[in-house]
């Protein structure tokens, strides 16, 4: 009992998902009996038959330590959900799902409002026990809650997009990442991870959105960035990561293959919403700046980068992607020193 007291108190005071998925999978192996193999926390993304389990941490005996897919994980190697019945039973059910009689998989299905996003798997030589399994659940659950409470400090009440507040922690964690990425000719539309991969930051903003507000009023106004938002998700990967700064300016921090990489992915989401019909409003363009992330680079760096190469996009007939090195290669705009050297001075 102390141990299990103790491994939820410990869960939640933490605030790093990272921490909390490696924290909870720890947990349920010390709860479940001696006769576990292994242990899964796998995430569901995805759509359709195209769903894939993204492995956010795996612990067994071979390993001290939970092991995971790295964030930027080519879209093809993971294994589709339709390839685990017993995974996709719990998902389209929602509840625990019991395969084999020895070894014996246990999976627990995870999620909150929204429906399940995960699964938690558990393999074993025997069954575990009816008591076990409770416990079990009870973690799950704890666990569920921990991620809403993440969820709600995290993310933009209107479009649930990223907010401002966790930009810091996520851009020094992906400048840290040393993965590297294999392009993907086969699949044009997605951007894998290759030996040249580079961070990109973009800067999105809705041209004209003030007329919106003038002429519709707010709620509708509300309306195009929850469509926005949409676009934004249904264009990029899953672990693109999506933010929404406040009123209309967007920002996206994706690694791509190279910088026509970056720009082709920008310039399908600025198509897409060209394209889009918004409600009442009818067409609606949005300017787009973008810029690489360099070695050392900051916040601040990055963002002023982006910021110029969007208000040249403005300034020069919007509806357009801009980036900042093209730019600057094109004697557009002139690069001051403290931007190439990335530090900023307080």
């Amino acid at each position: 009992m102390k141990k299990l007291v103790d491994g939820l108190a410990r869960m939640s005071g933490l605030r790093d998902r990272d921490e909390l998925d490696f924290a909870f999978i720890r947990l349920v192996a010390d709860c479940a009996s001696d006769s576990v193999d292994s242990t899964w926390l796998v995430r569901v993304v995805g759509d359709g038959e195209d769903r894939r389990c993204l492995t956010r941490a795996r612990l067994d005996a071979q390993h001290t330590q939970p092991l995971r897919d790295a964030a930027w994980t080519n879209w093809d190697a993971l294994p589709k959900l339709v390839d685990f019945p017993g995974r996709q039973e719990a998902y389209e059910r929602g509840k625990v799902v019991h395969v084999g009689s020895g070894p014996h998989t246990t999976i627990f299905p995870i999620g909150g409002g929204q429906g399940v996003w995960a699964i938690l798997e558990i393999e074993s030589k025997l069954a575990i026990s009816a008591q076990t399994e409770a416990v079990i659940e009870g973690i799950v659950l704890t666990y569920q809650n921990l991620h809403g409470l993440l969820d709600y400090g995290e993310k933009d009440a209107l479009t649930e997009l990223l907010n401002r507040k966790t930009f810091d922690g996520a851009f020094f964690k992906a400048t840290a990442e040393q993965d590297t990425f294999v392009a993907d000719e086969e699949h044009p539309d997605r951007r894998m991870a290759g030996p040249n991969g580079s961070y990109w930051l973009a800067m999105l903003d809705i041209d004209h959105f003030k007329r919106v507000n003038d002429n519709f009023g707010h709620l509708i106004g509300d309306e195009v960035l929850l469509l926005m938002a949409r676009l934004m998700r249904s264009n990029f990967r899953f672990h693109d990561q999506l933010y929404r700064f406040g009123g209309e300016e967007f920002v996206i921090l994706m690694r791509c293959d190279n910088a026509g990489d970056a720009k082709n992915a920008l310039e399908r989401l600025r198509s897409s919403v060209q394209a889009h019909v918004f409600p009442q409003v009818g067409t609606i363009t949005i300017s787009i700046g973008f810029s690489v992330l360099r070695e050392n680079d900051t916040p601040g760096g990055a963002f002023g980068r982006a910021d110029k190469a969007v208000y040249y996009a403005k300034e020069h007939g919007r509806n357009q992607v801009c980036s900042f090195q093209e730019l600057v290669l094109a004697g557009e705009l002139v690069e001051q020193a403290s931007e190439a050297m990335d530090v900023d001075l307080f």
